[in-house]
């Protein structure tokens, strides 16, 4: 593993705005447009990951905030680290635990200095600060740290926006100074930082800016996919992306749909993550190129086909819609995991499809098709 780069980043095809490639770390190859399925507990939920690794995935994506506080980063770390707590081999990226300490802590109090807030689970009372964030991904050992920073909602004032996002500006290079001064680690990992600004041109260019000036592996845009709309948020991608320097990966976070995914890849996205794979499956839910099915449905009580039909997955290959249909309305446990096994698949896929269809030359016409098939099918 140490005659591997630490980080390197690659362009092999461009399309548009479009690019394919590969990220080179230490843990192995990431071939992008990337998908990371979300693991944010240190487990994909009701999958191995052995099955992970078997759709397609060649990273993850793990939490601090959840992390830290069970079963906290410093077992983890006495434990071997979070590759050998999961039992995942390959590379790893940690969300720096902002967005959860904003959404699921009611009584969190903002400072300069970081987030206080009270755990959903037992109430303790903590503090989260860049310096803190930075630690905890390194004793969980991530391969990809998170900058630290403040989201606000889209609804905010201006005033706000600004606010927090020359806050999260501070917070990044305070990021970028911790994770450097993180010894091994920082030899072996690699730091993003994060675009704020909310929905704002200007707010979204001194963001830029400054994170280029700091200077990190790769830039993810922060602030979207929280309820502004597909328009509104490819509109904010249109001027949002191309502010990111050329030669680093791009990463949207927490996006997202299947056709939210096609069109921000056509607007110079490299990687992804979400949840929605996962959850909906748990809930009984399926991606397919026809659009998402559910599967609860009683016209699925006695369909014998597949979940999708053409589709190369362990489940479609064994299982009819009538037996997962059974399974989801009887509350068992394996149909959440052939469901979220399923559509890991179907995503991975789909990032396939789009890195051929770049290299190809052909994006428009991939992306035309599978928008005007997705959306023409939902049941």
């Amino acid at each position: 593993m140490t005659d591997r780069p630490r980080f390197a980043f690659r362009i092999d095809a461009t399309d548009g705005a479009a690019r394919t490639g590969l990220v080179s770390m230490r843990r192995g190859d990431i071939r992008t447009p990337a998908f990371m399925p979300v693991g944010t507990a240190a487990t994909v939920k009701a999958m191995k990951p052995a099955d992970v690794r078997a759709s397609g995935a060649d990273i993850i994506l793990g939490n601090t905030y959840h992390l830290m506080l069970r079963p906290g980063a410093e077992r983890v770390e006495r434990l071997g680290g979070l590759h050998a707590f999961m039992g995942w081999e390959r590379p790893v990226l940690t969300d720096s635990g902002g967005y959860q300490v904003m959404s699921l802590s009611e009584l969190a109090r903002v400072t300069e200095e970081g987030v206080t807030f009270r755990s959903h689970l037992d109430g303790s009372k903590h503090l989260l600060s860049p310096e803190r964030s930075v630690e905890v991904q390194r004793l969980l050992g991530s391969d990809i740290v998170m900058a630290f920073d403040q989201l606000v909602p889209t609804t905010s004032t201006r005033d706000v926006q600004a606010a927090a996002m020359e806050r999260s500006m501070r917070w990044a290079k305070r990021s970028r100074d911790a994770f450097d001064g993180g010894g091994a680690h920082a030899e072996a990992a690699a730091i993003f930082g994060i675009q704020q600004g909310a929905l704002d041109e200007a707010l979204r260019r001194a963001s830029a800016d400054q994170l280029r000036e700091i200077g990190f592996d790769g830039y993810a845009v922060g602030g979207l996919a929280v309820g502004e709309g597909q328009a509104e948020m490819f509109r904010v991608l249109n001027f949002a992306a191309p502010m990111l320097p050329d030669e680093r990966p791009r990463y949207l976070m927490g996006v997202g749909k299947p056709d939210d995914i096609v069109g921000a890849v056509a607007r110079g996205i490299d990687m992804f993550d979400c949840v929605l794979p996962t959850r909906s499956g748990r809930t009984g839910q399926a991606f397919t190129r026809d659009g998402p099915i559910n599967i609860r449905n009683a016209r699925f009580a006695e369909e014998e086909e597949p979940l999708e039909a053409g589709c190369p997955c362990p489940v479609c290959g064994s299982w009819s819609r009538a037996y997962l249909h059974h399974l989801v309305r009887a509350g068992e446990i394996l149909g959440a995991m052939l469901m979220t096994e399923h559509n890991l698949f179907f995503y991975q896929r789909l990032m396939a499809d789009l890195r051929a269809a770049i290299a190809e030359g052909r994006l428009k016409a991939f992306a035309d098709d599978f928008r005007e098939r997705y959306r023409g099918g939902a049941a």
